[in-house]
């Protein structure tokens, strides 16, 4: 069943301006009983601001009148809501990450230069004069812009911004940067850990040749006994 496009203010209207049943006015809003009880002793998170549904189309006077007479009446919805279509254009980003956009630009001119204006456009959401201007230098606030990583910054994912950088270097007949940034982090780690069993197998070696011969054929490792030998404990 369709459901009125904002449901918690129109049930927060219906509430306040009409004697419909809980049930019904959940039922038609899409919402839980609970949550229509909350609106009404006024105890939700926040405040709503009702909507009439009734001058939205969504429903009729009528309906509302057959509902307030019969109380297992379900309401139906008279004109369901078109659903809301994103037109193409530049990435929607949040007012709180909009100031480090021209840093993520920035940023991407600086260390992969062979990614395009439009590829910028969509990775970061903004306009290609924009791109321009920070890419000639004359953008207006060009003295406080400092490149900074557009992942780190939240304006795109690594695999994106991954998956732009390679399709840009094979345009240019390039092959894609590589990241080897860890590698060295790996070897330590790798020299790391077989310095550790080595020297787990000398303290084993040198445990076991320290042990008497009864001990030594009674244990597999330094404490620990065969449980297959039934060689008494002495």
């Amino acid at each position: 069943m369709a459901q009125p496009l904002m449901p918690h203010a129109t049930a927060s209207w219906l509430v306040e301006n009409t004697s419909l049943t809980f049930e019904q006015i959940a039922e038609f809003c899409g919402l839980h009983i609970l949550e229509v009880q909350a609106i009404a002793d006024d105890t939700a998170a926040t405040k709503l601001t009702g909507r009439d549904p009734v001058r939205a189309g969504e429903l009729t006077h009528d309906e509302i009148v057959k509902g307030q007479n019969d109380p297992d009446y379900r309401l139906q919805m008279w004109k369901a809501p078109e659903a809301v279509r994103r037109t193409r254009g530049p990435r929607y980003t949040p007012v709180s990450k909009r100031q480090d956009k021209p840093d993520g630009i920035y940023w991407i001119i600086k260390n992969h230069p062979e990614v395009s204006d439009g590829q910028i456009s969509k990775l970061i959401g903004t306009t290609r004069t924009t791109i321009a201007a920070i890419r000639d230098r004359s953008h207006w606030n060009m003295a406080n812009i400092t490149p900074k990583d557009p992942v780190t910054l939240g304006l795109t994912t690594q695999r994106e911004l991954d998956a732009a950088i390679a399709k840009a270097a094979k345009a240019a007949g390039a092959q894609a940067p590589t990241d080897t940034r860890f590698d060295s982090d790996r070897e330590a780690l790798i020299e790391e850990l077989r310095g550790e069993r080595e020297r787990h197998v000398r303290e084993a070696e040198a445990a076991l040749a320290n042990a008497g011969d009864e001990a030594v054929s009674d244990e597999i490792f330094p404490g620990i006994r065969d449980p297959f030998k039934n060689t008494p404990v002495k």
